[in-house]
């Protein structure tokens, strides 16, 4: 992050003057008190403080607490007044990034469009004709136009989705509970999102990673799984829906879904279509089942006093919210139960599906003349994400032929976020950044490198590259002619030398199974880095060792492979000379520490 910075606030709020949007923000902050807060900032900084958010400029969604501003949900009689940030925000100022202000969003985050407030109508950040997207309409503005480098919202519905489609923004929406609700004002207490959005997917991926982990303030919050996968597969499948399941399209959209997906190959994929047709009957139980009732739940009694401020379509909507029986919402429940085992089963040998975002970008003025039937439409792609327990990232796709951002989304099952992250990556063509630090550290020496016989057996199991390492100067390297060929690493305090590998993360329940499976000789242990660290890495029985051929003068299997191959071509066999000859001398195998 840049050091100055007072400099980034200052440019901030004269960028906030120059684009004239005050629809954008519910509550802006004065400049006078972001700038002593950067003051104070760069003095931690200066002092060696560590704030990996240092500088980042923040807008959030005024149904998130930030402690000394107003909350409104964009009700002014709803307003009340926080002493504490919610978690996620606290999160994130914790690690240097500074809130410029709250911004506006359709009434209680019940909306995909950005007009339903009484505060304006938000305004699309390149033609002001268009809507902004909601229900996170004023933090997507105020990222596309270029005032704050994350806007924070929530996404129930697709509201952090659907605007970051129409801005060519990141969307990221993580599981369910993944970022803690504490401090956000429910729309649908079991279905609410923490959502980032910004311009680029490291960005995204860093304020989100800051965000995350449970706290026992929200009962809903949960921790990444024991078994999380932590990569992508190496040659990523993909499913995209059948053309018949893509009729809510526009003729624009339905264009540049096309070439997104027929530029699937080029960039390493390959896809195949599904009927995602149960996915899209699921969706319609948001807003046309009984889990409505969740929204009555969650300010239908405030409405009820019918305050001046209410937007009439979203009081419409929470107010339908209170009829739905007990029963219908069991039944639904079931309903949401079967579907999700489904959509399981329709995601089963993919890494995730590839789906347009939403169908169409409409003008202010047309979704002032039907406020509910293009409301409805641009979540049908959405809507059953959260539904059944799904994360989505948001990403742009090929723009449409006029140049206009056209966003697809990744959708994956619960905690199969660093996946998303992943194929979000590849699509742009950018390197994946890391969302979970979870995991156990291992290092491949051998058979498991990328590009040998047995490396499949750490990206079944989700394994993440770290990097290229070498260990300390204390090990060598044994070829232990086994089938396939492996070595073994054994410690050899002060007479031993850097041996190159790769280090890899694992789930610690994929570590279990990988041990689980290593044949004889092989074992793990803890093996040391050259810059000190230690890490989990393979080593070998002694006997096995002993009987085995030293090549710790090649520095690494890789280099000696290359050697054995070269060796084998010139001389017609199978060992270089010089390693023909020469054997480990009482190898140790790696101690246990």
């Amino acid at each position: 992050m840049q050091p100055e910075v007072r400099e980034r606030v200052l440019l901030a709020y004269k960028r906030i003057a120059e684009v004239d949007r005050p629809e954008v923000w519910i509550t802006l902050r004065d400049e006078n008190d972001v700038l002593a807060e950067a003051t104070a900032l760069e003095r931690a900084l200066e002092a060696g403080a560590d704030l990996p958010l240092a500088g980042v400029l923040v807008a959030v969604k005024d149904n998130i607490d930030v402690a000394g501003l107003p909350t409104t949900a964009a009700c002014p009689e709803f307003t009340y007044a926080p002493t504490e940030s919610a978690t996620a925000i606290e999160r994130l100022t914790s690690q240097g990034a500074l809130v410029l202000g709250k911004t506006n969003l359709d009434q209680f985050a019940t909306g995909l469009v950005g007009t339903r407030s009484p505060y304006g109508a938000v305004r699309c950040a390149w033609d002001p004709t268009l809507v902004s997207g909601g229900s996170s309409s004023g933090s997507a503005a105020a990222v596309a136009l270029g005032i704050v480098d994350i806007g924070i919202g929530t996404d129930t519905a697709g509201s952090g989705r659907v605007p970051a489609a129409f801005h060519g923004l990141v969307g990221i929406k993580t599981s369910l509970g993944i970022v803690p609700n504490t401090g956000v004002v429910p729309a649908c207490a079991d279905y609410d999102c923490v959502t980032v959005l910004a311009h680029d997917l490291g960005s995204a991926t860093a304020a989100m990673k800051v965000m995350t982990g449970p706290t026992m303030t929200d009962p809903r919050s949960r921790a990444w799984p024991a078994d999380v996968r932590l990569a992508a597969a190496p040659n990523p499948r993909v499913a995209v829906p059948r053309g018949e399941d893509l009729a809510s399209l526009s003729p624009a959209y339905r264009r540049a879904f096309e070439e997104t997906v027929a530029g699937l190959a080029e960039k390493g994929f390959t896809h195949v279509e599904v009927d995602i047709s149960g996915l899209l009957d699921a969706a319609k139980l948001l807003y046309d089942g009984a889990i409505v009732a969740q929204r009555y739940s969650a300010v239908g009694k405030f409405l009820d006093t019918a305050p001046a401020g209410a937007d009439p379509t979203v009081a419409a909507i929470v107010g339908s919210a209170a009829g739905p029986s007990a029963h219908r919402y069991v039944d639904d429940l079931e309903a949401l139960a079967r579907a999700e085992t489904a959509a399981r089963a329709l995601l089963s040998g993919v890494d995730g599906l590839l789906l347009p975002t939403t169908t169409e970008h409409p003008t202010i003025a047309g979704v002032q003349s039907d406020p509910i039937g293009i409301n409805r439409r641009l979540g049908t792609f959405t809507n059953f994400c959260n539904l059944l327990d799904m994360a989505a990232v948001a990403v742009p796709g090929a723009p449409t032929l006029d140049g206009s951002p056209f966003g697809v989304m990744f959708v994956v099952p619960a905690f199969e976020d660093q996946i998303a992250i992943d194929l979000a990556a590849r699509l742009g063509g950018s390197a994946s950044p890391s969302l979970i630090d979870d995991g156990i550290e291992v290092l491949a020496v051998g058979a498991h490198l990328r590009g040998f016989p047995v490396h499949h057996q750490l990206t079944e199991r989700g394994a993440r590259f770290s990097g290229e390492v070498t260990t300390s100067a204390d090990y060598r390297l044994v070829d232990l002619h086994t089938t396939p060929p492996k070595p073994g690493l054994v410690r050899r305090e002060g007479d031993g030398a850097p041996i190159a590998g790769e280090l890899y993360r694992m789930s610690a329940a994929a570590l279990g199974t990988f041990l689980a499976g290593l044949p004889a000789p092989m074992g793990l242990g803890p093996v040391e880095l050259s810059d000190g660290r230690w890490v989990t890495g393979f080593c070998c029985a002694h006997d096995a060792a002993e009987k085995g051929t030293d090549i710790t003068e090649y520095g690494g299997w890789r280099a000696y492979c290359t050697a054995l191959n070269l060796a084998g071509a010139q001389t017609g066999r199978g060992l270089p000379p010089s390693v023909a000859t020469r054997t480990a001398s009482s190898p140790s195998t790696v101690p246990m520490r």
